[in-house]
C-alpha cells in the first residue's frame, strides 16, 4: 500500500521549495515503460512550466489538487487562453483531465501546492512533451513575465 498523507506531501513540498526550479515530483510508478504514469507534483509560486502538449504518441494527463491551489490553462495553437481552472478542496475543484493534443500548462498559486499527477505511459523524455513554441523556455528571463501575464489576463493573484 502507498500512502498519501500530510508528512508525505510536506516533505515534497519542502524538496519542491529547496529545488531551483521551485519543484519536486515522486514518481510512484517504478519504470518507465509503465503505461500508467503516477506522481506528486510539488510546487511553488513561479515554478513555470512551460505550456505543452502530449502528441506522438497521444497522451491525457490528470491533475488532482491535494494542497494549495493549482492553476490549469488550456491553450490554443496561438497561444490564447482557451479555458482554465484553479483547482483546490477549498473551492471545490478537485481535478481535471486534459485530452491529448491540447496545450496546457500549471501554476502554483499558493506555496505548498501539492498535486497527484496521472499520465499516459510510457515515458520517453524525447516525445513526452512537445512544447509551444509561443511561449518563453524554461529558464529563460521571459519566463516570469509570461505566468504574470497569464495571472493578469485571468485576474489570479499569487498568495504566499
Amino acid at each position: 500500500m502507498i500512502t498519501i498523507d500530510k508528512n508525505f506531501l510536506s516533505e515534497r513540498s519542502l524538496k519542491g521549495k529547496e529545488s531551483p526550479r521551485l519543484r519536486s515530483m515522486y514518481n510512484f510508478h517504478t519504470f518507465p515503460e509503465d503505461p500508467v504514469q503516477r506522481m506528486i507534483n510539488a510546487l511553488e509560486p513561479y515554478s513555470y512550466v512551460q505550456p505543452h502538449k502530449h502528441k506522438d504518441p497521444d497522451k491525457r494527463e490528470v491533475f488532482i489538487a491535494l494542497t494549495g491551489s493549482l492553476l490549469v490553462v488550456e491553450f490554443d495553437n496561438e497561444g490564447k487562453i482557451l479555458s482554465h481552472i484553479v483547482l483546490n478542496a477549498r473551492n471545490g475543484n478537485y481535478g481535471v483531465e486534459i485530452a491529448p493534443r491540447v496545450w496546457h500548462t500549471i501554476v502554483a498559486l499558493e506555496s505548498g501546492t501539492t498535486a497527484y499527477e496521472l499520465k499516459d505511459g510510457p515515458y520517453i523524455p524525447v516525445t513526452d512533451k512537445n512544447f509551444a513554441p509561443w511561449a518563453p523556455k524554461e529558464g529563460s528571463e521571459n519566463a516570469w513575465f509570461y505566468m504574470e501575464n497569464i495571472l493578469q489576463q485571468l485576474s489570479l493573484k499569487i498568495i504566499f
